[in-house]
C-alpha cells in the first residue's frame, strides 16, 4: 500500500514539475515593457542642378563648308553657360565625326583649335567671318578634330558664369591628293561634370 502510494506521489510530483516548467516558460513572454521616443526632427533635402547651355552668337552652327583646301580654316563662336545652381568639377568638349580620311588621319586631317575670350568675340564679315577678342584671349588647346578634350580653367565651372569660345577647324597644308573630294560631318558636344561630393 505504501509502495503504491509512493509511486502515485512520484507521478503527481512529476506532473507538477512539468506543469511548473511550462508555466515558467509561458511566463517569459508576459513581463511588461517601458518605451520612449524622441520628438520628431524634420530634415529637408533638395538636390542640386547640373546644367550647361550652349548658344551660338553671330554666324551660326551648323556650318556647311565646301571647297576646303589645304591651309583653309573655318571659325565659329560659341557661348557656354553654367545655368545650373552648382559648380562643376570639369567641362569637356567631345567631337565625333562620320568616317572619312578628313577626320581619321590625326596628322594630315582636320585639326581643331579652341580658344576663349574674356569678353564676347567681335565678328567681322558674314560670308567668311573672322573674329577678334576685345579682351584677353586664352588658348585652350589644339589637335586632331575628333576626340575628347578638357577645357582648363573654364569660367563655366561657376554657376551663372559663361565661356566665350572660338572653335577653329583647319585642314593642314600637309593634306595631299587623298583628301580631295572628301566629306565629313562633325558633332560637337560639351559635357559638364558635377563638383566633388562632400559631407553635408
Amino acid at each position: 500500500m505504501s509502495t503504491r502510494r509512493a509511486a502515485t506521489t512520484r507521478k503527481v510530483l512529476g506532473s507538477l514539475a512539468v506543469l511548473g516548467t511550462a508555466a515558467a516558460v509561458a511566463g517569459l513572454g508576459t513581463f511588461g515593457t517601458f518605451t520612449d521616443s524622441t520628438t520628431p526632427v524634420t530634415t529637408q533635402l533638395t538636390s542640386g542642378t547640373v546644367s550647361i547651355d550652349l548658344t551660338r552668337p553671330a554666324a551660326p552652327i551648323p556650318a556647311t563648308t565646301t571647297g576646303l583646301l589645304p591651309g583653309d580654316s573655318l571659325s565659329r563662336t560659341l557661348t557656354l553657360t553654367n545655368d545650373g545652381d552648382n559648380p562643376l568639377s570639369s567641362v569637356h568638349l567631345g567631337v565625333t565625326a562620320t568616317t572619312s580620311i578628313l577626320t581619321s588621319d590625326p596628322v594630315n586631317g582636320l585639326q581643331l583649335a579652341l580658344a576663349s575670350c574674356s569678353a564676347p568675340w567681335t565678328q567681322h564679315g558674314t560670308t567668311t567671318p573672322t573674329y577678334t577678342c576685345p579682351g584677353t584671349t586664352t588658348p585652350l588647346g589644339s589637335g586632331p578634330a575628333v576626340g575628347n578634350r578638357g577645357i582648363p580653367g573654364a569660367a563655366s565651372l561657376t554657376p551663372g558664369a559663361a565661356d566665350n569660345l572660338l572653335v577653329t577647324l583647319t585642314l593642314p597644308t600637309s593634306a595631299d591628293n587623298r583628301f580631295q573630294g572628301q566629306t565629313s560631318t562633325l558633332t560637337l558636344t560639351f559635357s559638364g561634370v558635377q563638383r566633388t561630393a562632400t559631407t553635408r
